[in-house]
């Protein structure tokens, strides 16, 4: 990887849109993983996955298994990873996805290689 390159976590997020027909989400879905292995090819992405609908939720008050966690449009259905020197050029890159057309977001995330610290303004700092 270069130097200059980051990487990125794409969450692929919500439901179909309804109004699509299952052919053009089908041709979508194929065009998906078209694009994706050519993007793996080059090196732009790395290996990610769908996911299952099964989860757990494990807090401090235990395990729970009963889901769903989320609303529909806060669902996580997949993980990618894109590699991309700015949090700009990996949306520029996910924009070209074919599944966007048919209700799908992404949320794009840079992975950050410090470790967490309570002493350090992060994603875990409650709101003051």
């Amino acid at each position: 990887m270069n130097p200059e390159q980051n990487q990125f976590l794409l969450l692929s997020r919500g439901k179909w849109d309804p109004a699509s027909a299952k052919e053009d989400i089908e041709a979508a879905i194929g065009q998906f993983y078209a694009w994706y292995e050519a993007n793996l090819a080059k090196g732009v992405f790395k290996p990610g996955s769908r996911l299952t609908m099964d989860a757990a939720l494990v807090t401090r008050d235990g395990i729970r298994t009963d889901g769903p966690f989320a609303e529909g449009k806060e669902v996580i259905g997949g993980y990618w990873i894109i590699v991309a020197e700015s949090l700009a050029s990996a949306a520029a890159i996910a924009s070209e996805s074919s599944v966007l057309a048919h209700g799908i977001r992404y949320e794009i995330r840079p992975l950050e290689s410090e470790r967490g610290s309570a002493y350090r303004h992060t994603n875990e700092t409650p709101e003051e």
